[in-house]
């Protein structure tokens, strides 16, 4: 069932270890099918090293396992609200990759210091306030918080999500993400230490910018 799907959710949950987002069997990538309105997702637990696409669990949006022996994420009501309530996006991560992570426990967002924020979010990215796991708490407060055309948040003194159209794209997002928290940690650090002020782009020097890389000339025109 969803094979295609299955296969990119796959490949997706398999990048995050590549790319240093996740530890352990922290973590999750889910990817929804818009036609039956099904959900691949990660199966709880499990270790990357040992996932294969067949492990994957097969639900539907509220939550009936339609597919698949093994327990879902404990994550997964958060995806499935995310889902439910946001008709734009088709694929979900979550993380506690540690830069991200480190902006969240201080419950701060990230400002557009450098152009490659500017590309790829064209905000800063938001942060919303500490909630619990319990029921839809974390799904609410991303839906109170999250900024319109960007497609990641921090969860206070939690981690990350980050969501897209496509599971491949939400990938996309949460490694940009995580190389937009290394940076501004860096230049924020290297700021106090030589005592010079570091200061985000304007709001018209950075739609400047997002502009040119959604649809200004940036890539490949039919890629």
């Amino acid at each position: 069932m969803l094979e295609k799907l299955r296969q990119e959710v796959w490949e997706a949950n398999m990048s995050l270890p590549e790319n240093d987002l996740v530890v352990g069997t922290t973590g999750n990538v889910s990817g929804l099918d818009r036609d039956s309105n099904l959900v691949v997702i990660k199966p709880s637990g499990v270790k990357y090293s040992e996932l294969k696409p067949e492990d994957l669990v097969v639900l539907d949006l509220e939550g009936k396992v339609v597919e698949g022996k093994l327990k879902p994420s404990v994550d997964t009501p958060h995806h499935l609200y995310l889902y439910r309530n946001l008709k734009g996006i088709g694929g979900i991560i979550h993380t506690h990759s540690p830069y991200a992570t480190m902006f969240a426990m201080l419950e701060r967002s990230i400002p557009v210091y450098n152009t490659t924020q500017a590309d790829i979010f064209g905000r800063e990215i938001p942060c919303a306030p500490y909630v619990d796991n319990q029921a839809d708490h974390i799904g609410k407060a991303i839906l109170k918080n999250y900024k319109e055309g960007c497609p990641a948040i921090l969860l206070g003194k939690h981690g990350v999500f980050t969501f897209d159209e496509t599971p491949t794209r939400a990938l996309r997002a949460a490694v940009m993400l995580e190389y937009a928290a290394k940076t501004a940690k860096g230049a924020l650090e290297l700021s106090a230490a030589l005592g010079k002020e570091l200061t985000p782009f304007s709001e018209e020097e950075t739609q400047k910018w997002y502009a040119r890389h959604h649809g200004g000339g940036y890539g490949q025109e039919g890629k």
